[in-house]
């Protein structure tokens, strides 16, 4: 029952923030990567040039990389910078199947693979246990604090990447 609430929640969420020609269609129907894509631009939105070091989608600047402070990152190119930063984090977990993979490629997009590593969710996952909610919800706070939102993109990414 629980699951089943989090699941309405989480496609609420996505249905606010999915434009009105795509209302028609479920986020369910999507491919999982596709899912993932649009969670994370639900929830990391478009920088602007004052959130340097991050653009796009959450990308963070790197060195060597030709980006420059201050310039804008139109929504196309945002949107293939995502994807090409997601698919080398899904590429880390591949080993343990698409769904998973997915599932923890889009977390370490957030958090970052050292911590996905180090986590329960990712331990439980290689043992073959597949109760992991609490541990996923989990990785909710920001400088020591729950963070709402966080916790909204964490029961999201679950519903619509995990519970089947």
């Amino acid at each position: 029952m629980k699951k089943l609430l989090v699941f309405f929640v989480a496609l609420l969420t996505l249905a606010a923030a999915t434009p009105a020609h795509a209302t028609k269609r479920s986020i369910m129907e999507l491919p999982l990567i596709e899912r993932a894509v649009l969670i994370i631009k639900k929830f990391e939105t478009l920088h602007r040039p004052c959130h340097w070091p991050a653009i796009g989608y959450g990308h963070m600047v790197q060195p060597g990389e030709p980006y420059r402070r201050g310039i804008q990152l139109t929504e196309r190119q945002a949107d293939i910078l995502l994807r090409n930063d997601l698919m080398k984090f899904i590429s880390l977990y591949k080993h343990m199947g698409e769904r998973d993979a997915i599932l923890l490629g889009t977390l370490a997009y957030n958090i970052g693979p050292g911590a996905v590593n180090k986590s329960t969710v990712y331990r439980k996952l290689k043992r073959g246990d597949r109760n992991i909610y609490k541990e996923y919800i989990a990785h909710c706070h920001y400088k020591g604090k729950r963070h709402s939102g966080l916790l909204k993109r964490r029961i999201t990414e679950f519903a619509a990447l995990y519970v089947r």
